[in-house]
């Protein structure tokens, strides 16, 4: 043989894909390899090139190159061939016994077509190309799971992972699958217990002595039913046992960031990257975070860390988006929608590009992005981002529907009933039901500011302006939060108390320098002050959109 067929296989094994490819081609072509004289080598000689492809992630290569290697495999005498086609591991695909006539696993080679058509997001050709393999190894039940879940083939997708976790019980992103498809506790544990053979059972104490395991199943359920208190509490559990574990820290701080605790959450993240540096899991859900607390010094350092990382993922994407929300909503609504093509079920991808949508006036078009997040995974933001659009475009039925629906999947969450009180709110004949709403959601969470500043603006509304700032005063005796400053010294410049609306900005401001609502508000006050009128024109207006051009060039160079 003019190229010897080890020789890729050592490269294969070292990753030097691209000269596997390179001296594949040498192979595939050498006129000593007949497809005549030895259709079996041949065969092998193509899955070896397959194999440098797919790793070069060339994936429309690899499956042409796989299929010509089973044509060729269909050609070889059965009785002679050696063809297995049993299961095999993925992690062996590309060591292939080049010094002996080696076995053909021609499901293994079914399923890399598969696994390509997945990376192309090729989903029906993916499940086409499985379904002729009946024996399938653990990473082809793991892969059939997301295909079918992908598909929104959901009973399906349970069933393979199931399968999953009868092969191997430490599959954790088949547990969390299957807490997201509704599975319960018992019924994903009762998995593990189950052989692959289905024939006998294992005691739970062989598989998980010290329980931890069970408790990560029941933290996933407790997140995927939103029962957040209950998950927390597990999560707190867990991290007793295995401290400064990235990825438990990781799960707490989303389910924080989900309940508003965000404080409590960029803690958690803070944690996490001082613990790894490098990681970008969740990375985005930080991004907003601190967004939301307009730190953008903070903000921008991330950018820049994450970037520096991998600039290619969707989480690196949506964090440059809320980077540039404040610069320029264009180009921060173009970062949103990049993460989503990297990524089409990038869950956070959707919720920022719903936001921005809202911001820019275009509540149908953001009422589509929600509602991808929710059929994705609900959680609170998709229902807050969809009730917000169905009342941006007068679409009221539908809101207190979708609100209600929250309030049903979420009987424990104050902020599921602030929800309801925000879609009666927004009519003067449901006002007295959303009075109710959101105070049955302050004694559920007394410390739930949002529903006390909503109540104050109810307050407002009918004219109670003494009913609102005495409201809001109470609340700041508990919690001096900016938040509460800023309504209150609006309520005030709004009742010509100017003098009174400077101190609570001022204190705002205090607390937080960087709040863009207190600074937005302080400057109109100071030019009322002033007797000047805040809504006349910028005459740095011009300035701002060169400004503007600018930054679009900076972000693509970005």
């Amino acid at each position: 043989m003019d190229v010897p067929k080890d020789q890729i296989a050592t490269l294969m094994e070292h990753g030097l894909y691209d000269s596997a490819e390179m001296l594949g081609c040498f192979l595939v072509s050498s006129s000593t390899v007949s497809a005549e004289a030895s259709p079996h080598l041949k065969a092998e000689t193509l899955i070896l090139l397959g194999d440098a492809l797919f790793h070069q992630r060339e994936y429309r290569r690899a499956i042409h190159t796989y299929k010509q290697a089973l044509h060729h495999c269909a050609r070889v005498p059965k009785q002679s061939s050696g063809i297995s086609r049993s299961s095999l591991s993925l992690s062996t695909r590309s060591s292939v016994n080049a010094s002996s006539v080696s076995a053909i696993n021609e499901n293994e080679v079914r399923f890399k077509i598969a696994s390509s058509h997945f990376a192309l997001s090729e989903t029906k050709a993916a499940i086409a190309e499985m379904e002729s393999v009946k024996t399938r190894s653990l990473e082809m039940n793991i892969l059939m799971a997301k295909l079918h879940r992908n598909s929104g083939y959901n009973r399906g997708a349970i069933a393979f992972y199931k399968e999953c976790l009868r092969q191997c019980p430490y599959v954790l992103e088949a547990i969390i699958g299957l807490a997201e498809l509704g599975a319960t506790a018992k019924d994903i544990i009762s998995a593990f217990t189950q052989t692959s053979s289905r024939s006998a059972k294992v005691s739970l104490d062989q598989i998980d002595p010290t329980r931890w395991l069970q408790r990560y199943v029941e933290a996933q359920c407790c997140v995927a039913s939103h029962a957040y208190k209950g998950a927390l509490e597990l999560f707190a559990e867990l991290l007793q046992r295995f401290p400064n574990n990235v990825h438990l820290l990781t799960e707490t701080a989303k389910v924080e960031a989900i309940i508003g605790k965000n404080d409590e959450a960029i803690m958690r993240f803070e944690k996490v990257r001082s613990i790894d540096p490098y990681t970008l899991t969740c990375m985005d859900e930080y991004a907003m975070l601190l967004q939301m607390k307009c730190d953008y010094s903070r903000l921008n350092k991330l950018v820049h860390d994450l970037l520096s990382i991998d600039h290619t993922r969707a989480e690196v994407f949506v964090a440059l988006s809320v980077l540039w929300e404040r610069k320029d909503p264009r180009t921060a609504l173009s970062y949103a929608e990049k993460s989503i093509r990297v990524d089409e079920r990038h869950i956070p991808g959707y919720i920022v590009k719903g936001n921005f949508l809202l911001l820019a006036k275009r509540p149908e078009a953001a009422a589509i992005a929600f509602r991808a997040a929710q059929n994705l995974r609900s959680d609170l933001r998709s229902y807050q981002g969809l009730v917000h659009s169905y009342l941006a475009f007068g679409k009221t039925k539908e809101a207190l529907y979708t609100a209600r629906e929250a309030m049903n999947a979420m009987p424990q969450s104050a902020k599921a009933l602030k929800l309801v009180g925000d879609v009666h709110a927004n009519t003067s004949s449901g006002r007295e039901k959303a009075k109710k709403f959101y105070e049955s959601a302050l004694r559920l969470e007394p410390g739930y500011l949002g529903a006390a500043i909503a109540l104050a603006d109810l307050h407002l509304m009918e004219g109670r302006n003494g009913d609102a700032v005495s409201l809001l005063e109470r609340y700041l005796k508990d919690w001096a939060d900016e938040s509460l400053h800023v309504k209150l010294a609006q309520v005030f410049a709004a009742t010509n108390m100017l003098q009174d609306s400077l101190s609570h900005y001022q204190a705002a401001l205090r607390i937080n320098p960087q709040n863009e609502a207190a600074k937005k508000g302080l400057d109109r006050l100071e030019k009322q002050m002033k007797g000047i009128d805040p809504d006349a024109a910028d005459e740095n207006d011009e300035n701002d959109v060169e400004d503007v051009d600018g930054d679009t060039e900076e972000a693509e160079l970005m």
